[in-house]
């Protein structure tokens, strides 16, 4: 009587990293849609992105919370983590600094409605906040110090008071077809550079 082969079931640890590698593809996905079409965008379209049915969606995230939670966490981490990345492969510290800022007003850029959609679970909203200032704040701090450090830009610049600047100048712009924060956070950055003592010589 013929038997099955354990190898014709799919092993726990293979199930798992399907599971893995589907959860990335939803937050992947949900970010980009997110980016497009704001945190209320279908679940189908998330589904359709990510090349999965909504189940898979629903299995990984039961509610919408949990989904926009999800994503927002995992973009809090890609940034923290490009940071030292970026500083490790600048030319100059200046050079990484400005990289990041725009990889974190990407990041702003998205998270327009965040606080909308987690508006009934303020504890969760709160617990996010939290966490999104104990892994960007040190990330910014030393990026700014290596600047500094450099003689690139002045020594004064406090790290929250340059996120909460740039989230301030973010504000705006999915409601004004005009507005490119961009601009001006370029024009911050550049204000934040030393300038060269008279006569142009070294610092």
């Amino acid at each position: 009587m013929p038997t099955e082969s354990p190898a014709d079931e799919p092993s726990p640890r293979s199930t798992r990293a399907d599971a893995l590698r589907n959860r990335e593809a939803v937050l992947s996905a949900t970010a980009e849609v997110f980016a497009t079409s704001g945190v209320d965008a279908p679940i189908r379209r998330i589904a359709a992105r990510a090349g999965v049915g909504m189940a898979t969606v629903y299995r990984h995230f039961p509610t919408r919370a949990d989904l926009v939670t999800a994503v927002y966490r995992h973009q809090i981490e890609a940034c923290a983590q490009a940071g030292p990345r970026l500083l490790a492969d600048a030319d100059a510290p200046f050079d990484a600094l400005t990289g990041w800022i725009d990889l974190f007003t990407d990041f702003l850029v998205t998270k327009h409605g965040l606080a909308d959609a987690l508006q009934s679970d303020s504890e969760r909203f709160a617990a996010l906040h939290t966490h999104f200032l104990d892994r960007l704040l040190p990330v910014c701090a030393a990026l700014l110090d290596a600047a500094a450090d450099a003689g690139e830009i002045r020594a004064d610049v406090q790290p929250y008071e340059l996120l909460r600047g740039i989230g301030n100048l973010c504000i705006g712009r999915d409601t004004d077809p005009r507005y490119e924060p961009r601009r001006l956070i370029g024009l911050l950055l550049d204000g934040l550079r030393r300038e060269p003592p008279p006569g142009g010589g070294a610092a």
